[in-house]
Parts: C-alpha cells; structure tokens; sequence
C-alpha cells in the first residue's frame, strides 16, 4: 500500500497494491498492521479502529454530502469504489485549522482502486459520475443521529467544483442536504 499526501494535511490517497495475472487481479483492501505503520510512515497520527463499513449505490449525478459527525462521536472515514466512479471531496471543517474551509477532491473508480482517508474534523461528499456507482466506507465510529451534521454542497466560501456527467444539468440532493447550512454557519467542533 502506498499513501499519497493532498493538499490538506491529514487526507490521504491510498493506492493498494494489485497482483494479477491471466486470472484476474487481486488486492488487500485493508490490512490494520500495515494501514498503521504505512499512515506512521507518513508522520500521520494512527486513527481510531474502524467499528462500521457502509455500502451505497448511486445513479450519475448523485450527490451526497457534505456530512460529518460532531463529537463524540466524530468520524475518520476509509473509502472507495467497488463499481463505477464517484468524485470524492474531503472539507477540513477544524475551527482554527490554517486550512479551516478548504476542500481536496480525487477521483475514485473502480478500475484505479484508489481510496482516500479521510480524518475526523472534516466533511465528506461525493458525486457519482456513472450510473450504479457502489461507493464503501470504513468509519472509526458508529453512526449517531444526534451528530450528524451537513453543511452546503455548493457553499460558495467553499467552492468545490463538481465535475456533473455530460448530460446532466444539477446534482440530485437529498432534501436535508439541500437544507444544509454554509460552513459559517454550520454546527462544528473546534
């Protein structure tokens, strides 16, 4: 496995090694021992364990987020494309951070493998970019209704821009993320 820095200290590509051959290929997705000393490595901080793995599915033009969990219950997420390819977006959302409101976005398909990490203290969203996109986390906590948070998916303080599929006008949100507040305004730690 190999970690590659963003811009935002602390978010993390992960490219996990693939063997193949005329079979096919294959490839740890995740491995404790070596995701802590690979992040050790990399002079980041080892996270809390994983207790919780979501799966969703999405159409192009989905978008979902941006989400996060306030305290206690504060999540670290581990994610990737198992079918299809989504365009993943990580705002860090640390009050006081030099960083505080700017967002990194990689590309996650299927066929690259990447995964990204993202710590606790940012947002997360993404936009599937292709019809039945099956998107998987790993969380370092549970989820808590009584934490979750949103915060605008097009807050322009934040600017992140979604690259929406040929053909498709607007992402489709979900109403509480229509909602959502701008980050001035939103609900976060620190």
């Amino acid at each position: 496995m190999k970690l590659v820095a963003t811009s935002l200290p602390g978010v993390m590509i992960v490219e996990p090694t693939a063997f193949g051959d005329e079979r096919g290929w294959f490839m740890e997705t995740f491995n404790e021992p070596r995701w802590l000393a690979a992040l050790a490595a990399a002079g980041e901080p080892a996270p809390r364990r994983f207790v919780q793995d979501n799966h969703s599915c999405s159409k192009a033009g989905v978008l979902r987020g941006l989400h996060y969990q306030l305290p206690p219950h504060a999540q670290g997420k581990l994610v990737r494309v198992v079918k299809g390819a989504a365009y993943d977006v990580a705002v860090d959302i640390r009050r006081g951070s030099a960083h505080f409101g700017q967002w990194v976005g990689v590309e996650l398909t299927a066929e690259n493998r990447r995964q990204l990490w993202i710590p606790e203290g940012f947002a997360h969203g993404f936009l599937a970019l292709e019809d039945d996109t099956h998107f998987l986390y790993k969380t370092t906590d549970v989820y808590a209704k009584d934490c979750e948070r949103s915060i605008r998916w097009d807050d322009p303080e934040i600017g992140v821009r979604w690259p929406l599929p040929a053909g498709i006008p607007a992402p489709l949100v979900a109403p509480k993320d229509a909602a959502a507040p701008p980050l001035a305004s939103a609900d976060v730690a620190g």
